[in-house]
């Protein structure tokens, strides 16, 4: 038994997955008369392939690692779920989350009536390395976000690091903002921590928030459970026509992506002059948190406005704060026009 085996629920090694008509023949035919699905509408009349080949193979290009350390799936959300099926008993194993951070995690592991224990972010919004050590052993399961849903800021390496080096259980890096970060990747400790899974997405930096489609890297153990789990077709057919057409897009993504950037880095100048603003906190995603004189009355006025923000301040650490994205040049002048209409 591996690392890895010895952590997934027993019962789940034996599992025996559902195969689909697209499991048992892959290869190429003259006719399919093997899934019972109608002869006509030919561009959405075939099921997709369940394990998204085609799809996990370009992934796996793009990010330079090896397709069986790749999973795809529905959202990154898929993956956070799966994860707590595989490896967690209801009633009696535990997860650890450090907010404030990405309230997904709490849900999905209350949904199953998964334990969730909180440890609350130290100075600059990193890991309290030394207060986790001592929890170190109890947990299947530490969720982590860098850049960090709603701060913004990136955990450091050498924290990181050592958390894996102590963690007992599996250590989730949720990297959906990744791509607006000058950091590098988690992605580059995969083959020295077994016991680490990063999670990425096309919804964020790539805008295909309506297409949900998520990525986990992991060891190929963790992705093999994560497969034998999965609903069959999880993913489906114009969702991975659109990663894939937009994997081709590289250059347009690259000038998106540092506009994005430059608009955060403009915004954040704007926002410090202000005189509701009581500090801008540093951002490698795209959004900025800022903490303000009364984020309610703010928040009320931008809504009448026609202007969405979030409204963080229910999250620990985070009194008075709102997280605002990035929109683009026309969309930001919008807002710091009416921000400038804002009397205290």
């Amino acid at each position: 038994m591996t690392e890895i085996t010895s952590l997934i629920r027993p019962h789940l090694l034996q599992l025996m997955p559902y195969a689909t008509a697209r499991d048992e023949y892959a290869g190429e035919a003259k006719l399919f008369l093997d899934a019972n699905e109608s002869p006509y509408n030919l561009k959405l009349n075939r099921y997709p392939d369940p394990k998204q080949t085609v799809l996990r193979k370009a992934v796996a290009v793009w990010k330079g690692v090896n397709p069986e350390n790749v999973f795809t799936g529905n959202g990154s959300d898929e993956a956070i779920d799966l994860l707590l099926r595989a490896f967690c008993e209801p009633g009696k194993d535990a997860i650890l989350i450090m907010p404030p951070t990405y309230g997904m995690y709490a849900v999905a592991a209350n949904t199953h009536g998964i334990g969730v224990d909180e440890l609350l972010l130290g100075a600059d919004f990193q890991p309290d390395y030394e207060k986790l050590l001592q929890r170190s052993k109890q947990y299947k399961i530490l969720f982590l976000c860098s850049p960090n849903n709603p701060t913004g800021n990136l955990i450091k390496n050498d924290i990181l690091e050592k958390i894996l080096q102590v963690f007992s259980g599996l250590v989730v890096v949720d990297e959906a903002y990744a791509d607006f970060s000058g950091g590098d990747s988690n992605l580059t400790l995969l083959k020295k921590f077994p016991r680490l899974v990063v999670l990425q997405t096309f919804s964020k930096a790539l805008g295909l928030a309506a297409a949900r489609v998520g990525m986990a890297f992991a060891h190929k153990d963790v992705i093999e459970v994560l497969d034998r789990i999965k609903l069959p077709y999880n993913l489906n057919a114009l969702s991975i026509e659109a990663a894939m057409k937009r994997l081709k897009q590289k250059e347009t993504l690259s000038v998106q992506i540092k506009s994005i950037i430059r608009q955060r880095q403009k915004l954040m100048k704007s926002f410090e002059k202000l005189p509701f603003v009581m500090k801008v906190f540093p951002s490698e995603a795209n959004f900025i948190l800022i903490k303000v004189t009364d984020s309610n009355h703010l928040y009320n006025f931008l809504a009448q406005k026609g202007i969405i923000v979030r409204n963080r301040s229910n999250q620990p650490l985070l009194e008075n704060c709102l997280r605002i994205t990035v929109g683009n040049a026309h969309q930001n002048k919008l807002l710091m026009k009416t921000l400038r209409q804002y009397n205290l």
